[in-house]
Parts: structure tokens; sequence; C-alpha cells
């Protein structure tokens, strides 16, 4: 019998999630009335695992072939992270959203990993239903009830409450904890704004600039309107409690660029109050041991930010697990070079001396390491 009292929804889940708090060691912290299990991690069946083997991407097109998981399942990760673009929806019909979904799941490599890696997803645009949409999406709720539903989300997760797909989960144990916060950036997002182009076609201009031999910025420019947003309210209450919620490790892995500066395409950069809200949050709860891992560009490159900010920060992107980008566009913050050709991500986590040691790697389709970047945990602090 379907249970329509909206109070006695809310007990049972921040009761659920209150128990998988403690299964995980983590203090519960009181939360606001309609705001399920705000301050603590969601639950997984992996939680108790010590996590040293990362994998992660986005970006996988879902008509197409898709042999870079050979590479991923031989480095055998423990935990596989999809960033968002899982598959290309980009649609209004239903229908046909649930049948790419199902084109993704009788894809071998991805059964191979269903079968042997536990898994956490977030959506970007592609899977959320348009390129580049955002709140105005109307059929925002109907996608993402099938992105729970194909994604095995048990059916009274406080993550089916949310107003997003949103969420956060704590691996392993005190001392070993890796948190993974998967923020939301389509559900509650302000609508993008173009640039200038003083009349020119978006096309006609970036190819002027590629037959120049100049970088190619994408459309869009930064949004200086103290209300635009793409978290929402009452995500950014959600974020604040979670970077409370006691790791050694946190990776926030977001489904665009955080650090990226500005690439012209869909980025944090672009959502000027957000980036510098980001910031300062990591600044007032004091979260330690952060990183940034990033998709959505159908290219791979390393971003690092020193200045103004409460230590070292960085972001890796790696994108796409099948599509790659024609042109680079520009990063004041990058690091090395682009990879534009299929990749994964890779996090190797070493535990074993007293300061933590993190390995961040771009790996191609035959699993060869293209990018690679060591952090100690002592650094990000």
């Amino acid at each position: 019998m379907a249970d329509h009292d909206p109070g006695r929804r809310e007990w049972l889940l921040q009761s659920l999630a209150l128990a998988g708090a403690a299964a995980a060691g983590v203090a519960p912290r009181l939360v606001h009335a309609g705001e399920p299990a705000m301050g603590v991690p969601d639950a997984h069946r992996a939680q108790d695992r010590t996590l040293t083997r990362i994998a992660f991407g986005s970006c996988a097109k879902e008509s197409k072939e898709q042999p870079i998981w050979e590479a991923i399942l031989a480095r055998k990760p423990e935990l596989f992270l999809f960033l968002g673009d899982n598959i290309y929806g980009d649609t209004r019909d239903m229908g046909l959203l649930r049948d790419k979904y199902g084109q993704l799941a009788a894809k071998p490599g991805f059964q191979k990993l269903k079968a042997t890696t536990p898994i956490v997803s977030v959506w970007d645009d592609h899977d959320f239903g348009e390129n580049d949409a955002g709140s105005d999406y109307p059929m925002k709720e109907q996608s993402r009830q099938i992105f729970l539903d194909f994604w095995e989300e048990p059916e009274r997760s406080p993550r089916r409450a949310r107003d997003g797909v949103y969420a956060s989960w704590v691996f392993g144990p005190r001392g070993r904890r890796v948190q993974v916060i998967m923020p939301d950036l389509r559900y509650n997002r302000t609508p993008i704004l173009s640039t200038d182009l003083a009349g020119a076609k978006y096309e006609d201009w970036a190819r002027q600039k590629a037959e120049a031999g100049l970088q190619v910025p994408g459309p869009y420019a930064r949004n200086p309107a103290q209300d635009a947003t793409m978290l929402g309210e009452r995500q950014w209450r959600w974020l604040e409690a979670q970077l409370r919620v006691p790791a050694e490790i946190r990776i926030i892995a977001s489904s665009l660029q955080v650090l990226a500066d500005p690439p012209g395409w869909e980025a944090w950069i672009n959502y000027a109050r957000d980036h510098q809200r980001l910031v300062q949050l990591l600044r007032q709860t004091s979260a330690r041991g952060v990183i940034f891992i990033s998709g959505d560009t159908h290219y791979a490159e390393l971003s690092h930010l020193d200045v103004n900010v409460p230590y070292p920060l960085w972001d890796l992107t790696s994108s796409g697990l099948t599509e790659v980008w024609p042109v680079v566009p520009p990063n004041a913050n990058r690091v090395g070079e682009v990879l534009r050709e299929p990749n994964f991500g890779w996090i190797q986590i070493d535990w074993s001396g007293r300061d933590p040691r993190v390995v961040l790697q771009v790996c191609d389709i035959d699993g060869k390491t293209r990018l690679e970047q060591e952090l100690k945990r002592s650094l990000l602090a």
C-alpha cells in the first residue's frame, strides 16, 4: 500500500539514512524538516571497502562500440564513477530515453563492469535530456526517475526524495575513509549565457580561430548575476553538510570542469557566484583532502589552482570513453598537455605511510598512462 503521509515518508527516509551512517561510523547531524538526511552519507553495498583503485569516465555514446572497457577492467578497479553523458539521450521522448539506457546495458564491457565492480553515477546534459539543458528542461523529473531506476537506486533511498540526482558516499574505515560527492549540475541550473559574437554564427567564428592556429573557446560566457546557480539552495545546504562528514580523502566528482578558466564551454567558471561559493565552502567547513574530477569535454586534462584557495586544488578531467573533441579550448589553469583520444581516469591511493599518497592518471584505450600527477594528503589541508 502506498504511503501518502509526507511526514512518515520523511521519517522513514531519515531513519534509513541514519542507519547507513551508523554502519559507516559517521556521527548523524540534525536536518531541517523537508530535507531528508542532509548530514549523513548515502548507503552503498561497498561502503566498508578500503579503496585503493578508483576508475572514472564520462561521455559514452551508446550507439558506438566501447572497447575501452577491456583496459579499465584489466586494472581491476574497486569502484567506478560515471560522471555523466553516460548515454546520449537528447530527447523529450521518455520511451526513447529508456531505449538508449537499454543500449548501454547491452554493451558487453558495461555488463562485465557491472558484474565485477561497484558503481556510482551522476548525469550531465545528454543523459539529463537535452544538450546544455538546465532547470528549464520540461522532462527533468521523468528523466530523474528513469536515471534512478536504471542505476538501481533503492525505492526508499534518500536520493529519490531530492531535487536532482546528487549523492554522497563514504567508503572505508576510520583513518582510510574516501568520500565521493556527486553534485547535480542540471536539475536546478539557471540557463547559461552565450558570448556576444557580434552577430556571427559560432561555427564560422570558431572555424576562423582554428584556421589561425588559435585555441577555440566555446560559445558561453560567465553569468555575473547573484541569483544565477547550478546547484540551487537546497543542494548547497546538502553540500555544506556533506563537507562536514569525517573523511580522509574527498573526491568531488563533477560532471563539468571545476577549475578550467575559461574554456567557453559549460563549466563552473560560467557561474561566478557558485564558483566562488564552492571555494568559500571549503574554507568554511575546513574540508581537507578535496580532489576534483570532472568530465564533459571530450578531451582529458589536468587543472591546478593555488591562488585565493584554502590549499592547492586539482581537477582531473577525463572525457570521453568514446567521444573526442576536434580542437583545444583555452584553460589558464591547465597543467601539461591535452589528450584528445578515448580515455578514462584513474585514482590510485597508497595508505601505507603516515601521509597517504594519491596518484591521478588519465589512461588511453590500451590502458597506457598518458597524464599523471602525484599528490600527498598533507598538502590538501
